[in-house]
């Protein structure tokens, strides 16, 4: 069933076939969308409903789309859904992260190759047990990236949750002795970084059989600042936005060689 007022668009997003590329970038804000379809080549504005925004261009002739996610699981893994619906089969999730391991400093980027579970959206669509992992393809496109962009960067596992603020004051929560003792656990483990969607996008696009991949800037990291190490607060996006689009043109540019 199609709840959508709009024939043949899709009930979240309000795109339909042809509107998107194969190649979609994914930001959570959507006020991000416009300053992303900036590095497209004839970029024109798609939709915009509810936390949705879609633009479409161009990237070395071929079709590529951007649309945002809003914040979480849920309406990261609905937007997906119905991307896929629309011929879209690779995305790239760029967000913001904090970290969590010291090395991991502000501005830093954040390449995930997998993502802890810790959050509601994943549980159905897969059992707990089935890892959520990025596809190998897209992780080292972004890592060739990257390295071209001469950032630096950390690749490896992050963790995703559900509340904000749950990370952020813990001990204010009913369940603290859970999010602190399992919060110690995934730094034990080494996990780089927080952040909020990639479990969900990792476990969902297993499903639906397409790639998705993700690369965060490091806002901040509240590790380093309770060792009273240098921390300041990071909010510009525009690296984590050119080594997404560079990695873009190199699964472009492989996908057309193959």
């Amino acid at each position: 069933m199609n709840y959508s007022q709009k024939e043949g668009k899709q009930y979240h997003i309000q795109t339909g076939e042809g509107d998107v590329g194969k190649y979609v970038l994914l930001p959570g804000d959507p006020k991000r969308c416009a300053k992303i379809a900036k590095y497209f080549d004839d970029a024109v504005f798609v939709a915009d409903s509810r936390e949705y925004v879609t633009y479409t261009g161009y990237l070395d002739g071929v079709k590529v789309s951007v649309t945002s996610t809003g914040i979480g699981g849920p309406s990261a893994s609905i937007a997906l859904e119905e991307l896929v619906k629309c011929g879209a089969d690779t995305f790239i999730r760029v967000g913001t992260c904090g970290g969590m391991q010291l090395h991991v400093k502000s501005g830093d980027l954040v390449i995930a190759t997998g993502s802890v579970r810790m959050e509601g959206t994943s549980r159905e669509y897969a059992p707990i047990e089935f890892p959520a992992v990025a596809d190998i393809e897209v992780v080292q496109a972004l890592m060739a990236s990257a390295k071209e962009q001469g950032t630096d960067y950390h690749t490896g596992v992050v963790q995703s949750k559900d509340a904000f603020y749950g990370q952020h004051s813990p001990e204010t929560k009913p369940v603290s002795y859970e999010l602190l003792n399992k919060w110690e656990a995934w730094k034990r483990l080494g996990c780089l970084a927080s952040e909020m969607e990639s479990a969900a996008l990792f476990i969902s696009a297993s499903a639906l059989h397409v790639r998705m991949g993700a690369v965060f800037l490091a806002v901040a990291n509240q590790e380093r600042e309770r060792e009273g190490l240098p921390n300041p607060v990071v909010h510009d996006t525009d690296m984590a936005i050119r080594t997404a689009v560079e990695a873009l043109r190199k699964l472009i540019r492989e996908d057309q060689e193959a």
